[in-house]
Order: C-alpha cells, then sequence, then structure tokens
C-alpha cells in the first residue's frame, strides 16, 4: 500500500487541481475579507459609499456584523459551515479518483497490485493528507488576511484553533471517503460532481433535516457529515464536545469499507 501511496502523493504533487481549488478556497477568503472589510471599518465604509455599494442611512444604522466573532470563528463561516470547503475538497477528490478510470490507469494498478483494499487505504490516505495541508493552508491564510485588513476580528486561541482544526480534519476526511465510494461505485466524474455538490453543499442534508424536523425527528441528522461540521465544537467545554472525533472516524471506516467492497465486487 505505501508503494500506491507514494506514488498517489507523486501525482497529486504534480496536479494542477490540487492547486486550482486551494486557489479557489483563498480567492474566496479573500472576497469575504474584503467584503467585510468594506463593510465595517471607516474607511473601507467611506469607499462604499463613493461607489454606492451602501447609501448614507445605511451606513449610520448598521450594526457590526461581526460583534463576538473571532478569527476562528470567521473562518468556519467562511469555509465549513457554509459548506463551501467540502464541495471545493470534494470536486478535487472527484477529479484525483476518477482520473485513474478515465484515463484507464486503473488496470495498470490492478495489474501491479492486486489487493484492492490496498488501491483503496491509499486513496483515504492521500485525501486525507491533503485535507491536513489544505485545512491548515487555509487557516493560516484566512490569518494573514485578517492582518493585512487591518485585524477585522480578534484572534482566537491557539488551544481553540488545534481542537476545532483537528476534529474538522476527521470530519472532512470522511467527507473525502464517501466521495471516493461514490467514484468507485458509479465510476462516473457526473456523480463524483453531483455528490460533492449536493452532499458537500448541505441542500440534500438540509433539506431532509426540514423535512424531518417538521415531525419531530430530524436530531439525528444533525450527526451527518455536514451538519456535524456546521454545527459541531469550535471549543473544548466538556467531554460531550469529542462526538465530533467519532462522527469522523466513524463515517471514515464507514465508506472506505464500502468502497473497498465495491470495487472488490465490481470488474475493473
Amino acid at each position: 500500500m505505501f508503494n500506491l501511496l507514494r506514488m498517489d502523493l507523486y501525482r497529486v504533487k504534480r496536479s494542477k487541481s490540487l492547486y486550482i481549488c486551494f486557489l479557489l478556497l483563498m480567492l474566496a477568503t479573500v472576497l469575504v475579507y474584503g467584503m467585510m472589510w468594506l463593510l465595517e471599518t471607516p474607511k473601507g465604509q467611506e469607499i462604499s459609499l463613493r461607489i454606492g455599494m451602501i447609501t448614507p442611512q445605511e451606513a449610520a444604522e448598521a450594526g457590526s456584523i461581526l460583534d463576538g466573532i473571532d478569527s476562528l470563528g470567521f473562518f468556519r463561516q467562511i469555509s465549513l459551515d457554509g459548506g463551501m470547503y467540502n464541495l471545493i475538497f470534494g470536486i478535487w477528490v472527484m477529479l484525483f479518483v476518477c482520473a485513474d478510470f478515465q484515463s484507464g490507469f486503473i488496470k495498470n494498478i490492478m495489474a501491479m497490485h492486486q489487493n484492492r483494499w490496498n488501491y483503496i487505504g491509499s486513496k483515504v490516505m492521500t485525501t486525507w493528507i491533503v485535507d491536513g495541508c489544505y485545512l491548515g493552508g487555509h487557516f493560516l491564510f484566512a490569518l494573514l488576511m485578517n492582518r493585512l485588513f487591518g485585524n477585522l476580528v480578534p484572534y482566537a486561541g491557539w488551544e481553540d484553533a488545534a481542537f476545532y482544526l483537528s476534529w474538522v480534519w476527521f470530519v472532512t476526511a470522511a467527507f473525502a471517503s464517501l466521495i471516493i465510494f461514490i467514484c468507485v461505485l458509479t465510476r462516473s466524474v457526473a456523480a463524483g460532481s453531483l455528490a460533492a455538490v449536493l452532499l458537500g453543499g448541505g441542500p440534500v442534508v438540509m433539506t431532509l433535516y426540514k423535512i424531518m424536523d417538521m415531525f419531530h425527528m430530524g436530531d439525528w441528522l444533525e450527526y451527518s457529515i455536514y451538519l456535524t461540521c456546521a454545527m459541531g465544537p469550535q471549543r473544548y467545554v466538556s467531554v460531550k464536545d469529542l462526538y465530533v472525533y467519532a462522527v469522523g472516524f466513524g463515517f471514515l471506516i464507514l465508506y472506505s469499507m464500502l468502497a473497498g467492497i465495491v470495487l472488490k465486487k465490481k470488474d475493473i
């Protein structure tokens, strides 16, 4: 498996999609910080008034959108809470996995490595490593933007940041394993893309949650990948907050096992 992992990491390092998807995350972060600077700072409001973005009455009456939000809370609102991170990361995972099937390279891999569990293990570990780099790099970039835009929000403590990023790493890695399972099952770029948008962006889960909540049956969906990312704890308060690790690890194992079973059952 480690030979496959080395090969996958080499391919990832040379792939354009890895850098394009991360660039999209950075671009979205710059846009959000820029928008908040225009709305929240006196200098920004002057520019907003000049270009007609807001009226003088709106500028006088507007309260601060960022009250009570620190750098960690702002980061999660930009990326994780609304599903943007999982959507973009899921698209990269889809491109990474489906490339093997689209190019026929999977036949060469299976000819050299007949144990198909090794293939799934390599894909899961590669996406987990990339996920960690994406999360860490994105968070550091958000801190840099906060600095460049005049410290729009106060900085969070490193303990809170470490706790939040560690459990999010587990849960987003579980989402990557879900996309791997769908790609292995369907071998379709369209199906993988649709899954990244509908499951990563939250339309399916939120629609189902609202319907189930009308009948007071929606609580179990709070342990889904999407709602765990959106509603999970930002800081550690009690042992109950550790449920997020169980959610991430549980789904990671479940979807990895399903992907391995499907790959063993289906012809290459």
